[in-house]
């Protein structure tokens, strides 16, 4: 286990309230030192409102997107997650090409429920939620 590694799980016992100190200091130490599992935790921690950070900016260092951006550039085994994140957040602002942007690279890093998602989306959804924000379709003759 190397030394980052370690620093990860202390701040992770910290954020669990298994051990005394201060989470956040080191969780940003090992994301400036490029430790993958450490961003993507900085970054569902800014997701979360702890932190002001915008959502929907790629290119501000520090925000949840960059984060995610950089922790899938990297490769290895938290890409596919990244990836997963950023589609998400795509979403939520209502960015749609983005989304399926970020779900065909997390699709391509080898996760399947992704490409089910890409299989099965569509811009114009039958519900009342999605008609009042633009975005229904009529019932199909299946449906009903």
């Amino acid at each position: 286990m190397t030394r980052e590694d370690r620093l990860f799980e202390r701040a992770r016992a910290i954020m669990q309230r298994r051990a005394n100190g201060h989470y956040r200091p080191i969780l940003r130490h090992l994301a400036r030192r490029g430790h993958a599992h450490a961003m993507l935790e900085l970054a569902g921690l800014f997701s979360q409102g702890n932190d002001p950070a915008d959502l929907g900016v790629m290119s501000r260092a520090g925000t949840p997107a960059w984060l995610y951006r950089r922790v899938w550039m990297r490769g290895g085994p938290y890409a596919c997650l990244a990836a997963q994140n950023l589609a998400m957040s795509r979403f939520n602002i209502g960015d749609l090409h983005g989304y399926r942007l970020w779900l065909r690279r997390a699709q391509m890093l080898g996760d399947n429920d992704s490409g089910l998602e890409l299989d099965r989306f569509e811009t114009r959804l039958p519900f009342g939620d999605a008609r009042a924000i633009g975005r229904g379709r009529p019932w199909r003759r299946n449906e009903r």
